[in-house]
């Protein structure tokens, strides 16, 4: 039985709510029309409603439209159709394989920090590097569930250790501002005013900062008691996920910027 966490369409029909993601995703119905093998007439039909699809019809238009897997489930209620995709918690046994693979891939990156987070950036898991350059942030940020932008940018966080603070925080805010507009998840836009609502001040002058990322990568510069450690970050996700839970589920890994960092850490968690 699929848990109806998934959000529920009401008084929204089919045809609104796919020409809504249509527009996001910048797509005439021309051009959405040729990527998924019908006439654009047809796609006008299905918008307006005055054609109903077929449940392989959503399933089709909401996959070019690269649309998540929870809100193809609110996708097919609209159309009349119950959900294919499960969202099951993440220590159902259906999931245990993926839980033990998350877990070895943070393992595995020490002694560097690696964590894995929900798509509302709240922690799913981390390792001991990661744990630890943490440790030192105001207690109530470390309360479950711990959101992982609020202890980087909250003043109580990280953000006065972080000493490229202001480069950080565009940055973030990038990438909180494209993952908005792929996934139109209204939690996502409280938590990006909510960040752009913390003190932005920084310590140090930036512009005498180091460039660590050579001018191709946003670095994260961070003051710890061990001494200065330079990041730079990656992300993987499932690629291939069926499963709701799983698909929201990213690895962010931290990698060495410099020689220095790469030394420090092994000396600490080596």
């Amino acid at each position: 039985m699929i848990p109806m966490s998934q959000p529920v369409v009401v008084n929204t029909s089919f045809g609104s709510l796919m020409r809504e993601w249509r527009q996001s995703r910048r797509l005439s119905q021309l051009a959405l029309a040729l990527e998924c093998g019908i006439s654009q007439r047809h796609l006008s039909f299905v918008e307006s409603g005055r054609a109903t699809p077929s449940r392989d019809m959503v399933l089709r238009l909401a996959e070019q439209l690269d649309v998540p897997l929870r809100d193809r489930n609110a996708l097919l209620l609209a159309a009349g159709y119950a959900p294919v995709f499960h969202a099951r918690a993440l220590d159902d046994p259906a999931l245990d394989a993926a839980r033990r693979a998350i877990d070895r891939l943070l393992e595995a990156h020490e002694p560097f920090p690696a964590l894995a987070i929900d798509r509302h950036w709240c922690l799913v898991s981390a390792n001991r590097p990661l744990r630890a350059l943490i440790a030192a942030v105001d207690p109530s940020l470390l309360v479950p569930p711990v959101n992982v932008l609020r202890v980087s940018l909250a003043p109580h966080g990280l953000a006065p250790r972080i000493a490229n603070l202001m480069q950080w925080r565009a940055h973030t805010f990038d990438r909180l501002e494209r993952q908005l507009r792929s996934t139109r998840d209204p939690a996502l836009a409280e938590l990006l005013d909510e960040l752009r609502a913390y003190p932005a001040h920084s310590s140090v002058d930036e512009a005498h900062i180091g460039d660590d990322g050579a001018g191709v990568l946003v670095p994260l510069l961070l003051n710890t008691d061990a001494g200065s450690l330079a990041f730079i970050s990656t992300t993987t996700v499932f690629g291939t996920a069926t499963e709701i839970t799983l698909s929201e589920i990213a690895l962010e890994s931290f990698l060495p910027a410099d020689p220095a960092t790469a030394e420090r850490l092994r000396a600490m968690f080596g």
